[in-house]
């Protein structure tokens, strides 16, 4: 077939990169070469725009054993404890085609820790709809929740934490980040590098079949009003076949058989084996005939971009291929021997007796576009908000207006269709400040957590980068969790335009600072471009999931208030920032203004001495203060124990409205025994730590002054209403 530049260009290439494949091959490349390339240049595999910017966040601590560049990353959480963690995105998919979409984003992540030797323990998610008014976002919202549950409750790992957000700008094209965490012993991590000269290449799992071919490249390019047609570039996920592929993986694994291992993940085969030759200096020879296909006549271009689930690539030691058979065979999966490692450095393909392929494995990874796109710094609107100036609204009507939105609801919905339990091991689930995992049979636990602020990052991306990190950072602490290290999934609209560019590159760099700050570096993640519809870009959407390690599960703490007639302080000061926060959006449909300044040192101590608090045990329980301020964070203890609160008006700061809906950062609401209140108000004096003591537990009501008083009981209905209403269901 003569390659024309439609044909180029449908490949998702640029015609100067088609030049530059033609400059490394020294000829001109057949369809399933140019499809070869299409496959490995795309932004979902080269991260040919994001790179450049990617190379400054800070990847090592004493805690890092693999950082960024493998299938997922690697932290020491002591005893030979290693704990292997990635987040990613499934948007395109998941937007065409929820159910499918959001199955098998989750079955992609799983394999990435499994492949590494780890038995997952946890999965977590965030997901992103559009306006709730909008006519697609219900069913999006029930496709992908049932697609989320639906793989990770077959498979038996549960799903413990994450986060559903609602706003316009995901209209049409919604975020699914899928988050997997597991368990591997230190001495038995498993990586994708190949080694030696004429070892056994190895296909294991399902067959594959025609769904998913050019998936990479479809989440490489924007949607327009056609997107609906690319429905069979989504794959379809089993996740019974994966459960026994991870179990039979995992036997292997305890035999000294792999040299190697790799999921077939974007760009199937193709990305599998280049990979894993490219990080060994070495060349693979595949045998297209030895593939196991599920269709008939299937042709080398369908089968190496084909990106069908559940499937591995493995590199096996001199004689061990019938060990290995043996272990796949009783699980009921495939394996063939379908190639071999060469001195060459090509791949090289083979099929019905002819060499269909021949392409320099530099060329497909190392001599990838980079480009260092042209970008601008965001144009920052300053306009202050005048409080005065609005609207007067009454107190109670604002803060239950808030607590019964979309976004402040209790996602009962969403998280009581995930099996949160399963495995035996989760000691706290979704609705706290962070999910709990046992480390099994050991006196320990990981903390993890996925947290994003589109908004925040909208108006000022470099804040909104150091914010999300804190966030990460805050959550950990509240469950008394020393953060440990992050992942993070970065979503974003058209890199070639130079606005949105420079929104990632402002983020990055304040990601950064936090990172480096806090001694909480980022160990994998994913880059997600290209969202957006006919030119309107998502806001910028960066996901941080974080992990911290509980080294005693006597301290585990939530932020259910625990006694009556305890004593409800108020760590960091409160300044009663409001442009970008709930309160203005919300009551106002304003977006104006800047977010609020982090004060990274502020965020260290305060911390750092809440977990000095924990371990002294001067704490009953914790909440961190995020979005809607100091009054949301109070209702979301007293919702979760039952137990009132009286609030004192504020003594230093006039304005209600500012003091309670501020999102001020680096603050946490803490209860104490009044016998303890001494003790911790003269550490918070010596470690020069501001604290306002806000109030007081009760029986019963939730209660502020004159201005508000309810039940716990109404509260808590409130609260639950929004999505029993939304689709017509009991929560």
């Amino acid at each position: 077939m003569k390659i024309t530049n439609n044909i180029v260009e449908s490949h998702g290439l640029k015609l100067e990169e088609y030049s530059k494949i033609k400059q490394l091959l020294s000829r001109e490349p057949n369809y399933l070469e140019l499809g070869i390339f299409s496959a490995m240049w795309n932004e979902h595999c080269s991260y040919k725009s994001s790179k450049i910017h990617l190379k400054k966040l800070p990847i090592k601590n004493k805690n890092v054993i693999q950082g960024p560049g493998e299938n997922a990353g690697v932290i020491d959480i002591g005893d030979d404890d290693a704990i292997v963690f990635k987040i990613e995105s499934h948007n395109h998919p998941s937007y065409i085609e929820p159910y499918q979409g959001a199955a098998t984003g989750v079955g992609g992540i799983l394999r990435d820790v499994f492949t590494m030797g780890a038995r997952p323990i946890a999965l977590l998610n965030s997901i992103h709809f559009g306006d709730p008014k909008h006519k697609k976002t219900k069913n999006l919202l029930n496709g992908v929740v049932s697609g989320i549950g639906g793989y990770g409750n077959c498979i038996g790992v549960p799903t413990i934490a994450g986060e559903t957000k609602f706003n316009s700008t995901y209209n049409e094209n919604i975020l699914v980040n899928a988050m997997a965490v597991g368990w591997v012993n230190k001495k038995k991590i498993f990586y994708s590098k190949a080694k030696g000269i004429n070892k056994s290449v190895v296909y294991v799992g399902s067959k594959t079949g025609r769904d998913g071919i050019h998936g990479a490249s479809m989440a490489s390019a924007e949607f327009d009003e056609n997107s609906e047609d690319k429905k069979p570039t989504v794959q379809v996920g089993d996740p019974f076949t994966e459960k026994l592929l991870m179990e039979a993986c995992l036997e292997l694994m305890k035999k000294d058989s792999i040299i190697s291992i790799q999921d077939m993940g974007a760009a199937g085969l193709t990305s599998s084996s280049v990979e894993m030759a490219h990080k060994g200096d070495l060349g693979i020879e595949l045998d297209l005939d030895k593939i196991p296909c599920r269709e008939e006549k299937m042709t080398p271009y369908e089968m190496m971009l084909s990106e069908s689930q559940e499937r591995m690539l493995i590199i096996l030691e001199d004689g061990k291929e019938d060990e290995a058979k043996n272990i796949f065979q009783k699980w009921d999966l495939d394996f063939v021997v379908i190639g071999k490692t060469t001195e060459l450095k090509n791949l090289s393909l083979k099929f019905k007796k002819e060499t269909v392929a021949t392409i320099p494995i530099e060329a497909l990874s190392s001599k990838a576009p980079l480009y260092d796109r042209k970008w601008v710094k965001t144009k920052f609107n300053k306009n202050k908000i005048k409080v005065k100036d609005l609207k007067k609204i009454k107190f109670e009507e604002a803060f239950l207006k808030i607590l019964s939105s979309p976004n402040h609801s209790s996602k009962k919905w969403v998280t009581e269709q995930y099996d949160q339990m399963v495995m035996g091991d989760t000691i706290q689930r979704s609705g706290s400040n962070a999910g709990i995992i046992k480390i099994h049979n050991k006196d320990k636990a990981i903390a993890v957590t996925v947290d994003s602020s589109a908004n925040y990052c909208k108006s000022h991306p470099l804040i909104g980068g150091k914010q999300i990190v804190c966030e990460s950072w805050r959550n950990l602490i509240s469950v008394g969790a020393k953060p440990i290290a992050i992942t993070n999934c970065l979503n974003f609209g058209n890199p070639e335009n130079p606005e949105i560019m420079g929104e990632f590159a402002e983020n990055i760099l304040g990601m950064k600072q936090a990172c480096e700050f806090l001694d909480f570096p980022v160990v994998s993640g994913n880059v997600s471009f290209y969202n957006g519809t006919n030119k309107n870009n998502i806001y910028p959407t960066p996901v941080i999931g974080g992990v911290g390690l509980i080294k005693n599960l006597n301290k585990i703490f939530n932020h259910h208030f625990k006694k009556i007639d305890s004593n409800v302080l108020v760590i960091g000061k409160t300044f009663g920032h409001l442009e970008q926060s709930v309160f203005i959006n919300q009551l106002y449909n304003l977006n104006e203004g800047m977010p609020p300044e982090v004060n990274l040192l502020n965020e260290k101590n305060n911390g750092e001495m809440i977990l000095k608090l924990i371990n002294a045990g001067l704490i009953n329980s914790i909440h961190d203060i995020s979005t809607g301020g100091i009054i949301l964070a109070l209702a979301e203890m007293s919702i979760s124990s039952q137990i009132g609160v009286k609030i004192n008006k504020p003594k230093k700061l006039s304005n209600l409205s500012e003091y309670f809906f501020g999102e001020d950062q680096s603050r946490y609401l803490i209860e104490v025994d009044k016998s303890n209140y001494s003790k911790i108000e003269r550490l918070f004096k010596d470690n020069n730590i501001y604290f306002d003591n806000i109030g007081i537990t009760q029986k019963e009501y939730f209660e502020l002054d004159k201005e508000l008083k309810i039940s716990v009981k109404e509260l808590y209905d409130i609260n639950n209403k929004w999505y029993k209403q939304f689709n017509g269901t009991d929560c």
